[in-house]
C-alpha cells in the first residue's frame, strides 16, 4: 500500500533528516517538509506526535518514526505494510 500522506518533520542541519529527504525522493514519494527551527508551529506538534524535540520525525497516514536514519526508516517503511 503506498502512503497518502507523508509529513517531515526536519532541521536544517540534521544530517539524517537530509538523508531522509533523499531517500524518500529517490523511492519516489510525494512529501510535505516542516522546517521545526523557522516554524514554532511545525515544531510544537512534532513535539505532540512524538514526545521529543530530536528530528527527524515523519508522519506516515498518522503512523509515527521519531529520531531516526536510513536504516530505521526502511524497517519502519516495511514493518507498515507501506512499500518502497
Amino acid at each position: 500500500m503506498k502512503p497518502e500522506n507523508i509529513r517531515l518533520f526536519s532541521k536544517p542541519n540534521c544530517g539524517w533528516c537530509h538523508q531522509a529527504i533523499d531517500w524518500l525522493k529517490a523511492n519516489g514519494y510525494q512529501f510535505e517538509t516542516l522546517d521545526v527551527i523557522s516554524d514554532p508551529d511545525a515544531d510544537q506538534e512534532m513535539f505532540k506526535l512524538s514526545g521529543q524535540t530530536l528530528a527527524p520525525v515523519i508522519d506516515v497516514d498518522g503512523e509515527i518514526l521519531a529520531d531516526f536514519g536510513v536504516s530505521e526508516l526502511k524497517a519502519f517503511w516495511e514493518e507498515k505494510g507501506f512499500g518502497s
